[in-house]
């Protein structure tokens, strides 16, 4: 083999050598590269994956806690019906009494009356839910208060939830603790161990004290074993007032309810009354509600002299027994 020659072929050789340790590098290369992005990829689909399971975990407990408060309830009640039935009472005092007008009414109290501004409550019960944000959002974004009445809940989400109702300006309202009607209405010293529970978990959580108070299935409800006017007494000691409502929207119902009829049912009547309570619900299978809210507030936000506000020591209270 001549000089030539092996010049030549030890080019080919150092040739072939580099091309074989690019080939080397490059399969090096992407068994570190293809592991790592399936990893990232499997990662991100565990992640989604987890977090869905988790918001559907949050929903099933939610649901199955309203199953088993719902048997308990009715477990409770002589005759099965819905425990959240709401009273055939839908006056207050105050409506009855101002609209009694008399011809001879003085002319000031007249021009008093026609200026009056309708004072329109949202109120929402059983709350914190999978909702109570997206209800939250709603509210931020029609620029309107309202009114929360919650139950006990422990969860990180429901913390957040109490937290944020009050940090966004609404009012924190108590709904008793356990909800649960053969816990609330045992006996006064049951009322009153639920009771201070909430408020106490309430402040905890949120520095705010609450002062007030709806009763499970109203003030006129029929499944307390303890006259009603000894635990309004008992609120009226504690200095906390409570309300229950003039106008339903009708999201209790024990059958799914569509969201146009939640806005008739909360629309049709606030121009019979000075101060309209609407009693709407927050809970996992209240979606209804939470569709039939942006449509609820521009209805009523479109009323001549009439303004939606939160529940304060300003609001005159509905209550459905005297």
């Amino acid at each position: 083999m001549t000089a030539m020659d092996e010049s030549a072929y030890a080019e080919y050789r150092r040739r072939r050598v580099r091309r074989l340790k690019k080939i080397i590098l490059i399969v090096l290369a992407l068994a570190i590269i293809i592991p790592l992005v399936c990893s990232i990829v499997f990662l991100s689909l565990f992640i989604h994956t987890r977090r869905e399971l988790s918001d559907l975990q949050n929903r099933y407990d939610e649901l199955l806690s309203s199953m088993e408060q719902l048997r308990d309830d009715i477990a409770y009640i002589d005759a099965p019906r819905d425990v959240y039935s709401v009273s055939d009472v839908t006056d207050s005092q105050r409506d009855a009494s101002e609209t009694d007008l008399t011809p001879d009414m003085p002319e000031e109290a007249a021009e008093d009356e026609e200026e009056h501004v309708r004072e329109v409550y949202l109120t929402f019960d059983d709350g914190p839910s999978i909702y109570t944000d997206e209800i939250l959002d709603i509210l931020a974004e029609h620029e309107v208060k309202a009114t929360f009445f919650v139950i006990g809940k422990t969860e990180d989400v429901a913390v957040d939830a109490y937290k944020r109702i009050v940090a966004d300006g609404h009012t924190l309202g108590m709904h008793s603790y356990s909800h649960r009607y053969s816990q609330v209405y045992a006996s006064k010293d049951a009322f009153v161990d639920d009771l201070n529970k909430l408020q106490e978990y309430l402040y905890e959580v949120t520095g705010v004290w609450s002062r007030y108070y709806r009763f499970p299935g109203g003030s006129s409800n029929t499944a307390s074993t303890v006259d009603m006017s000894e635990l309004i007494e008992y609120l009226t000691e504690q200095d906390i007032t409570y309300f229950d409502w003039n106008i339903v929207s009708g999201d209790a119902a024990g059958h799914p309810i569509s969201a146009d009829t939640i806005v008739s049912n909360c629309v049709s009547r606030v121009a019979n009354f000075n101060e309209a309570v609407i009693l709407m619900h927050d809970a996992a299978d209240k979606h209804s509600t939470v569709e039939a809210l942006p449509r609820i507030i521009e209805s009523i936000q479109d009323m001549e002299d009439t303004e939606i506000l939160p529940i304060s020591d300003d609001t005159f209270p509905i209550q459905h027994r005297e």
